[in-house]
């Protein structure tokens, strides 16, 4: 009965409609945004050509796939001293092993040009989700990702 339902649902609806559902979970770090603040909690979806950053269900941008012009991505990398701190003032070993631990924060950076309209954007992706997110902005882009982790900046 719930199957049925679905199709027919499905059939009734735009694709459009359930956009959220095939988007990626993304969380706002930076950029050129307009009404947004660092930490927002967003959704990008892709389809064939634009790529849409949504908040709940409103739109706050579309950006055209070939105005792309640089896609980056990275890692930050930090131990769990906060963490380990709170639980060694329950069990001192449990809190060590704790400081031992590493936290990764996958970051993905998108800088475009759309007709003069230069823009970026830096979010952080959910690791199940990263490597995805990834590979399909460079398949719609036809761009490739830089690993901003092993450029040698020199000062």
């Amino acid at each position: 009965m719930q199957k049925l339902i679905c199709v027919i649902l499905c059939l009734l609806f735009p694709i459009s409609v359930f956009a959220s559902d095939n988007g990626y979970k993304i969380t706002y770090d930076g950029g050129s945004l307009p009404n947004a603040k660092a930490g927002n909690d967003m959704t990008m979806v892709l389809d064939g050509n634009n790529i849409h950053i949504m908040k709940g269900k409103s739109e706050i941008v579309t950006i055209p796939a070939s105005a792309v012009t640089e896609i980056s991505y990275g890692q930050d990398v930090h131990r769990r001293v906060g963490a380990a701190i709170g639980v060694a003032v329950v069990s001192f070993g449990i809190g060590a092993l704790l400081a031992l631990t590493k936290s990764k924060k996958h970051f993905v950076g998108l800088t475009w040009n759309d007709s003069g309209k230069k823009g970026g954007i830096a979010f952080q992706a959910n690791k199940k989700d990263y490597r995805g997110l990834l590979t399909g902005l460079e398949g719609i882009t036809g761009k490739k990702a830089v690993d901003t982790d092993t450029m040698n900046v020199k000062n």
